[in-house]
């Protein structure tokens, strides 16, 4: 179906209960690392554009973009100068618009990110706030505050950057002398702002409205549990083993605060205003799939990733136990469960499902660190874990180059890596530039059909010519071929407003479910397993006759 921008409005409208949201498979889109029309090696709008009709195909719901917004680019564009333009790195705003009407036309909703806890130094309210004075009403947009020791040369508290080291920096003002510090809970190039202030709340929910009156489907949120810092600032010293942001601890001074949620409730409203059911989704870190399912209420966010799922060991005991309390929760408060298994921040899942030693989220992993995947292991696994991802009821998100079977670039050169964990880490994290590698579109052309001049922000390994989407397009016993047949059948079906029924009777190391018409198997033991008669749908690997191998999940028609 044709979907003019104008009719689409309309056309997406639906009752309360049946959004489109609750349902959708939403592809995640890196622009640097998508396609790159101008061939200066980063990604771009326009190439997003060209590549609309591949995601047709694909069929996904709507694609997230990544930041694209005016920015120094210190952390890929998460450091956001100005929220209500394109960075001349990835177009105009007429680019923007383009690509939002061609997305429209397919049927594509757009999702855009939204980084609201902090800013670049270079965006004009920490640039001001740089040259007033200590109390001032520009300063009270961030978190300033005296330090400590006898001339102040002490941080106000001992926290940790996400990035690494400490988590302030201290200023010189106007007059040459050491003055005051500023939080970052990122890099020291991302001040954050002070959501105790209304001027911050205000301008926030005018840039919303910015988006919406362009036409946009809804916001991904990033650090969506960050915004509110604990009353007091009080010390905290994090569990060296955990993850960069806060999903595996309790009581963390600058994540998951109470107050957070008055924002979002702020949020609501604005969105609400609008037709068409504007969705927000929460990247929110936090320690239980009960305490996350508190950001989806009625009148709150309508979406908030996985975490705990996506962490999930490839274990059939842990999985059913996830999926099941994951159901239940959400669905307690009226939301689906929002599924995914990778995306930029984390290590590719066709690589992560093969480590065999512990990686906190953001480390990364690279050439020197323990536990290296089994490729070959790590890619029957990561499309056997798709394959059962798909088949549960709720709303899905993939990352792009999933449907490719790409996995983490380990291999890059110490001069290439460019995400500051491995600087402000001093090369000790490798951080996340393994997973945000350029795609590889076309196995004999330049950087692999990315662009056309062979330019790659980052370098593309020399296999990933094997990999390539059109080697993939016409491949049946492709990946690509297998998330085209998966997305149809979920479609079809309506597997994503379906219930599921655990099926037993397979063993403890399978995990078996039957959605509507679909009954899906998943093998995660060492020996191969019967299935039962039916017709297969879908497999995520070659069956053995009537029997499902290990590492493989299949649908089949449910009787």
């Amino acid at each position: 179906m044709t979907f003019t921008q104008e009719d689409a409005r309309a056309e997406l409208a639906s009752a309360p209960g049946s959004e489109w949201w609750r349902t959708a498979v939403i592809y995640q889109i890196y622009p640097r690392s998508f396609a790159d029309a101008s061939g200066d090696g980063l990604g771009d709008l326009p190439g997003v554009t060209a590549h609309l009709d591949d995601l047709r195909e694909l069929g996904v719901d709507a694609i997230w973009l990544s930041p694209f917004q005016t920015s120094p680019q210190k952390d890929a564009g998460y450091d956001v100068a100005d929220y209500r333009d394109v960075d001349p790195i990835f177009g105009t705003l007429a680019d923007f618009d383009a690509m939002l009407a061609g997305a429209h036309e397919r049927g594509i909703r757009v999702i855009v990110d939204l980084v609201p806890n902090h800013s670049s130094d270079q965006h004009v309210w920490f640039q001001q706030a740089l040259k007033a004075a200590p109390g001032s009403p520009e300063r009270a947009r961030h978190i300033f505050r005296e330090g400590k020791g006898e001339n102040g040369e002490l941080p106000p508290n001992n926290w940790e950057s996400v990035f690494g080291g400490g988590m302030w920096k201290r200023v010189t003002e106007a007059d040459g002398t050491p003055g005051q510090w500023y939080l970052h809970i990122f890099d020291e190039t991302q001040p954050d702002f002070d959501w105790t202030n209304e001027e911050v709340r205000a301008e926030f929910r005018d840039v919303l409205r910015f988006w919406l009156d362009r036409g946009v489907d809804g916001f991904r949120v990033d650090v969506a549990h960050g915004l509110i810092k604990a009353e007091g600032l009080p010390d905290y010293t994090p569990d060296p083993e955990g993850g960069s942001m806060g999903g595996d601890a309790d009581a963390v001074p600058y994540w998951g605060q109470p107050g957070v949620h008055e924002v979002w409730r702020e949020w609501h409203e604005v969105l609400a205003e609008y037709d068409g059911d504007r969705a927000l989704c929460a990247e929110a870190w936090l320690p239980t799939v009960a305490e996350t399912a508190l950001w989806v209420r009625p009148d709150e966010m309508h979406q908030a990733f996985n975490f705990h799922y996506l962490e999930t060991k490839w274990d059939a005991a842990a999985l059913r136990a996830v999926i099941e309390e994951s159901l239940a929760e959400y669905g307690a408060v009226g939301a689906p469960s929002t599924w995914v298994l990778s995306n930029h921040d984390v290590v590719r899942h066709a690589s992560r499902l093969a480590l065999t030693a512990e990686n906190p989220q953001g480390a990364g992993i690279g050439p020197k660190s323990p536990g290296q995947p089994d490729p070959v292991k790590g890619l029957r696994r990561a499309r056997a874990a798709t394959a059962l991802m798909l088949a549960l009821p709720g709303s899905s998100y993939l990352y792009q180059g999933e449907e490719l079977g790409l996995p983490e670039v380990i291999d890059l050169p110490d001069d290439a890596r460019q995400d500051p964990t491995w600087f402000r880490t001093n090369g000790e994290r490798y951080g996340r530039d393994g997973c945000r590698v350029p795609l590889p579109w076309t196995a004999d052309a330049p950087a692999y059909g990315f662009n056309d001049t062979g330019a790659s922000w980052l370098p593309q390994p020399t296999e990933w010519a094997g990999l390539a989407h059109d080697v993939q397009v016409d491949d049946p016993a492709s990946t690509l071929s297998m998330y085209r047949a998966l997305l149809a059948e979920r479609r079809a079906r309506g597997l994503g407003a379906g219930a599921l029924e655990w099926v037993d009777g397979y063993g403890d190391d399978v995990v078996a479910a039957r959605n509507g018409s679909v009954l899906v198997i998943a093998n995660l033991g060492a020996a191969s397993v019967d299935l039962p008669a039916g017709e297969v749908l879908v497999a995520s690997g070659p069956l053995d006759g009537d029997r499902l191998p290990t590492d493989t999940t299949v649908w089949i028609a449910a009787a």
